[in-house]
């Protein structure tokens, strides 16, 4: 028997407020990928486990969920010329490669630590790369909305683009030529966080931003195509260890192909820099959940003593802090949406 393999009795109980959380969650996680590019993962693994599932298997059954979805998005979006498919195919091939690492990873966690010991890897990762990444997209949103709005291309990949490195790869659709080799970190770093965290997206877009230099809009778009590769490889490689919980892969499914819709029609109607506000938005709130959350797991490993009652404060704070992340997003997203579409109607009554 797979040592791995997770015991059925391990999956939650769904209760009819449970089945509308994770529609919601799953819708609001559909919104944020349509919009800024990623699966969503950094809104629907913690989501999950803010109600209880384990680590593993919230993150086999985002990635189970997101290649359908993520097909649709990409689909959507390539109608709107934002989708560099050549870009896309080359990142996924090493993110393919980033994907099995990652899950062996996992399961060498579980081997040796059992399911807590997943818990609070996937937790503090959520929170290490979160604080990171969303700090620096946040400081960038901010310089360029002060700009005017105006995307330039960061420094470093500017100096990357102007390096001989053969093989060099002209990304027409992008607008960018650039080394193979300066292409494969950020595949690989992608691909292995999605298997280990279910999260790839938002190391994948700002690695095409900044270290590529990819434009905003086409980064976010093109992450989709990755995403779905990589999905699709990572469920079968997932479903094979007893880790999907199918019933949780309908319900998020089902929000998110609506949401994805909004999310990817939003892209049309906002500035680049507006992206990337809503990412590290989402990012550090639900970077703020998950910290909340470390104490508990840290007390099952015997690491730290708490108090049942304090753990249980903790724990509503940590939902509560979830939950301000999901309102925040759609709030900011379809806001922007309606002021968007709202100064193109009158562009157009003026032309008229």
């Amino acid at each position: 028997m797979d040592l791995l393999a997770l015991d059925p009795t391990k999956f939650i109980d769904l209760t009819a407020s449970g089945v509308c959380f994770l529609f919601l969650v799953g819708f609001i996680g559909g919104l944020v990928s349509g919009f800024i590019g990623s699966g969503g993962a950094f809104v629907l693994t913690p989501g999950m486990m803010s109600l209880g599932v384990p680590g593993t298997v919230a993150v086999a059954s985002n990635m189970c969920h997101k290649f359908p979805k993520a097909l649709v998005g990409a689909i959507k979006r390539f109608r709107y010329g934002q989708v560099d498919v050549k870009l896309g195919l080359v990142m996924a091939a090493s993110a393919a490669v980033g994907v099995q690492i990652g899950i062996r990873i996992q399961q060498v966690i579980l081997e040796k630590w059992g399911q807590v010991g997943s818990d609070l890897y996937v937790s503090l990762s959520f929170v290490a790369v979160l604080v990171l990444v969303g700090g620096y997209v946040m400081r960038d949103a901010l310089r360029c909305a002060r700009c005017g709005g105006v995307e330039t291309t960061a420094p470093l990949a500017l100096r990357l683009q102007s390096i001989e490195l053969p093989p060099m790869i002209t990304f027409r659709r992008s607008g960018i030529r650039i080394s193979l080799w300066f292409t494969l970190p950020v595949g690989f770093a992608t691909g292995m966080l999605a298997a280990t965290i279910a999260v790839g997206g938002f190391i994948g877009v700002p690695g095409m931003i900044y270290v590529m230099g990819v434009p905003g809009l086409m980064a976010s778009a093109t992450e989709l195509v990755i995403a779905f590769v990589m999905g699709l490889g990572g469920s079968i490689n997932w479903a094979m260890h007893g880790m999907v919980d199918i019933r949780l892969v309908l319900i998020i499914l089902g929000g998110s192909l609506l949401g994805v819709q909004l999310g990817a029609i939003g892209t049309t109607y906002v500035r680049e820099h507006m992206i990337k506000m809503v990412m590290a938005v989402i990012m550090l709130i639900v970077a703020v959940s998950r910290g909340i959350a470390l104490p508990r797991y840290l007390v099952k490993l015997g690491l730290m003593d708490m108090s049942p009652e304090m753990l249980d404060v903790l724990g509503k704070i940590s939902f509560a802090s979830m939950c301000l992340a999901l309102l925040t997003g759609a709030v900011i997203i379809l806001g922007s949406m309606w002021k968007g579409r709202a100064a193109a109607r009158e562009e157009a009554h003026g032309q008229a």
